[in-house]
């Protein structure tokens, strides 16, 4: 590709390339593409002029090359990216604004002054019917104050100020629906389906592919925790479905032969293999923006409360314009109180307040469903923290794996990874990393794989029942024994590791030692938390006593729980909440799901299972625990910043009515500052709560 280096610093380009424009798509691909390489930190593609700013660490002339190569015809772009682009949408709108500010000021300047009367009369019929129609509610509604505003303004021969009332409501209109608009897309496309492997049946056996190689026709395995990575139709096997992304059901839907399932859904018990009926471009982001717009979750207390508030002040508003015209006798006046209302300001400020919260935290790979739930964190004062892939690292690592059993430590680490490998938890993921790096080939050698969550997994290899997970499931549940003349050995398992026990017909193979160090930050962010306003920080792990104590006392709590069961992760959220106690909850495994819908607002790691990412109401970034108390300051300004909102709308707002009422604002004034306040408001209410993240050099 052919372009030209218009302006340049340390670290950053702008280049023009060799065409007048590009096309919402051409755009959307040159972005894609430059994204792809890691040296590029940050894109802004410009359709209108074909230039782009790049910003870049590392070498220069590694970025030149990569520009040089790209080529439109040559790139293969999934069409999720164009399906989940903003692009088209910012120009439209730009475009529409643009559109009517030059129509507007176009008619004032072209058209004389008795046509100008007839089409700002005509347009007045169109405000009259839709306040008009907010009265088949039964409610009298802000349409119905700004119809009667117009209305008025026409019949007393005031034909500017009814043609600038109009004109500021349909520019507001439009603000208030393009913010609205851009925040909900931006939200969507942060829970847009992003799944890079798949099972793939291929004959008699299973074949991990990437997910961009499935076709129409293709069968795909899903088992228990993971998600749904097509629209498809079940052709083996029986699930109960999560759908709640999807059409908001809380509770999962039994899925069987024959039956249709969704992208982006999750499987919470059973397997099922789905046959793919569509792979790209299935609408999954167009269902998540009207879940969004539709859920009640945006809405936090306060919003709801400030909303309902504004609905109450109409007739008031609407009383006192008749009240100030009987008493003064005076159209002005009276229309100098219609032009003031609360609910405008009220219903705008509120959601973009929220919303543009939401999008500014996923500058920090925070996702959050809904304003209530950053409303719950503002006011938790107890945080549960589950500890594995929580507070320890989010990838865990084989040491060690101890034979009980005589056979070859690498030939039970490729057997149990070939059980792991199907499931999504952190420790699994150890186990296949571990045989990977040792290069232990493990194809298929087992039959169907259970998986009992928080526990482990049973299955059959070579006609031996095998089974593979904690103590309490292996020892306990399966009643498993350890040779007798292994005993000495498994007594000196080394107390720093977490054990994983493998054992086939009953008797103990194998234990695989995992280290899994506290994240660093760590105790950092404890403390943080507590200076934020937590009063309760407990942890809560499925390991030992003496793994759970240890890691307590290096993150500085002093409340921890160890060998825990899903239920009873649940039951203390449940416990606590019944004793008046706001709780947040932490986790990223299949275990930790109940806890996570139990609290006040669920938590998920972001590399952890699907099914506690779909139930969770917020997720944050893997890499760095910090994300928490950034989502708890976010939250408290938030809240902070509505209850600012309310109080500058209702206080300036009233002293619009009463400089109306005592004849010091004309109707259009009061009708420009009104409208101006708002989007002011509005406006101000986009902007970030935090300093802004600057880019990594």
């Amino acid at each position: 590709m052919k372009f030209a280096i218009k302006h340049e610093i340390n670290g950053r380009l702008r280049i023009h390339l060799a065409m007048k424009r590009m096309t919402y798509r051409e755009a959307d691909s040159f972005e894609y593409y430059l994204n792809n390489f890691h040296e590029i930190t940050k894109v802004k593609v410009y359709e209108r002029t074909a230039d782009a700013v790049i910003y870049y660490n590392g070498d220069r002339m590694d970025v030149i090359n990569y520009i040089r190569r790209f080529s439109f015809n040559k790139l293969q772009v999934p069409e999720r990216v164009f399906e989940c682009s903003s692009r088209e949408l910012e120009a439209r709108f730009s475009e529409k604004i643009m559109t009517d500010i030059v129509v507007y000021y176009g008619k004032k300047l072209l058209l004389p002054a008795p046509v100008r009367r007839v089409w700002v009369t005509a347009k007045m019929v169109m405000y009259a019917w839709r306040g008009l129609k907010t009265l088949k509610n039964k409610r009298l509604q802000v349409e119905l104050l700004d119809a009667i505003a117009i209305v008025a303004a026409v019949l007393s021969g005031d034909f500017n100020t009814a043609s600038s009332i109009m004109f500021l409501l349909k520019i507001g209109d439009t603000l208030e629906d393009w913010t609205h608009k851009r925040s909900v897309d931006d939200l969507a496309r942060q829970m847009s389906l992003n799944i890079d492997k798949v099972w793939l049946v291929r004959g008699d056996t299973e074949v991990q592919v990437d997910s961009s190689d499935i076709e129409c026709g293709d069968e795909v395995v899903v088992r228990v925790g993971n998600m749904i990575p097509f629209d498809g139709e079940v052709s083996c096997g029986e699930a109960m479905v999560n759908q709640a992304s999807m059409t908001g059901e809380s509770e999962p839907v039994c899925k069987n032969i024959g039956m249709s399932v969704f992208a982006g859904t999750v499987v919470e018990e059973g397997e099922i293999t789905i046959k793919v009926t569509q792979t790209e471009g299935c609408g999954r982001f167009d269902k998540i923006v009207k879940m969004i717009e539709e859920s009640e979750k945006l809405k936090s207390g306060l919003e709801s409360k400030a909303e309902r508030l504004a609905d109450r002040l109409v007739p008031y508003t609407l009383a006192g314009s008749g009240l100030t015209y009987l008493i003064s006798r005076n159209v002005p006046k009276a229309l100098s109180v219609l032009m003031v209302d609360y609910s405008c300001a009220l219903k705008m400020a509120m959601p973009i307040s929220v919303i543009s919260v939401i999008k500014e935290a996923t500058d920090y790979g925070i996702t959050v469903k809904g304003g209530k739930f950053l409303e719950a964190v503002a006011e938790a004062d107890t945080i549960v923290l589950d500890k594995t892939g929580t507070l320890t690292k989010a990838k865990p690592s084989v040491v060690r794996v101890v034979s009980f059993s005589g056979e070859p430590e690498d030939e039970l680490l490729r057997e149990a990874a070939c059980l792991e490998e199907h499931f999504p938890h952190s420790v699994a993921s150890a186990v296949v990393d571990a045989a990977e790096k040792k290069g232990l080939l493990h194809d298929e050698m087992h039959a169907d794989v259970e998986y009992i969550v928080a526990h482990g997994i049973a299955s059959t290899i070579n006609d031996e029942r095998v089974v593979i997970g904690s103590y309490h499931f292996v020892m306990e549940d399966e009643k498993v024994v350890i040779p007798k003349d292994k005993k000495q050995l498994f007594d000196s398992l080394p107390d720093e590791y977490s054990h994983l026990y493998f054992a086939k017909n009953g008797k103990l193979a194998a234990a695989i030692l995992i280290e899994d160090p506290m994240r660093e930050e760590v105790r950092k962010v404890i403390e943080e938390l507590r200076s934020e306003g937590f009063e309760h920080i407990v942890m809560m792990t499925g390991d030992s006593e003496r793994t759970a104590r240890k890691i307590a006392a290096e993150a500085g709590i002093t409340e921890f729980y160890a060998e825990v069961l899903p239920e009873d992760k649940a039951g203390y959220v449940e416990k606590a909440k019944a004793e008046g106690k706001k709780v947040v909850m932490v986790g990223d495994g299949i275990n930790d799901s109940p806890a996570l819908s139990a609290s006040d607002a669920g938590i998920a790691i972001s590399d952890g299972a699907e099914i506690a990412r779909q139930i969770a109401d917020i997720t944050i970034g893997s890499s760095d625990l910090e994300s928490l108390v950034v989502l708890r300051r976010l939250s408290t300004l938030l809240m902070r910043r509505i209850k600012f909102n309310y109080r500058t709308i209702v206080g300036f707002n009233t002293l619009l009515i009463l400089l109306g009422i005592m004849g010091v604002l004309p109707p259009a004034t009061s009708a420009l500052l009104h409208n101006g306040s708002t989007l002011a408001l509005g406006l101000k209410s986009m902007t970030r709560l935090l300093p802004e993240k600057k880019d990594e050099e």
